[in-house]
């Protein structure tokens, strides 16, 4: 069974930095596509940014380009966020999610294209 647990989330004010984690369990790791989601509150899901099972191609969505950016490390089973100049409208839960169903090709930013989610760790920008 494939677990995702997600850490890192927290306070800050507007301006600042977190770095998100996520320990994926369960198959081989490099087997994934991973990507970032958040969901604010009365919001759908939003696909943040992903990365393909080596590495080799990474993407974001508009809002986050240039300030956050996606890595893995396939020896620790873990994918990374790094958050830099972070706003306000950047608060929301954030999710990690994989998919071992396209065979490394990269399916897009959908919530549909990701079959395991983790349970969330929470950013707050303050202004």
């Amino acid at each position: 069974q494939v677990q995702l647990v997600e850490s890192g989330g927290g306070s800050v004010q507007s301006g600042g930095s977190l770095r998100l984690s996520c320990i994926v369990s369960g198959k081989p790791f490099d087997a994934y596509n991973m990507a970032w989601f958040r969901q604010a509150p009365g919001q759908g899901r939003e696909g943040v940014s992903g990365i393909n099972t080596y590495g080799g191609s990474q993407f974001y969505s508009n809002s986050v380009r240039g300030r956050f950016t996606v890595s893995r490390d396939n020896a620790k089973n873990t994918l990374y966020l790094q958050m830099n100049n972070l706003k306000p409208e950047d608060s929301a839960m954030y999710y990690c999610a994989a998919t071992d169903r396209y065979d490394g090709t990269w399916a897009g930013l959908d919530p549909a294209s990701f079959d395991y989610w983790g349970q969330g760790t929470q950013v707050t920008v303050s202004s």
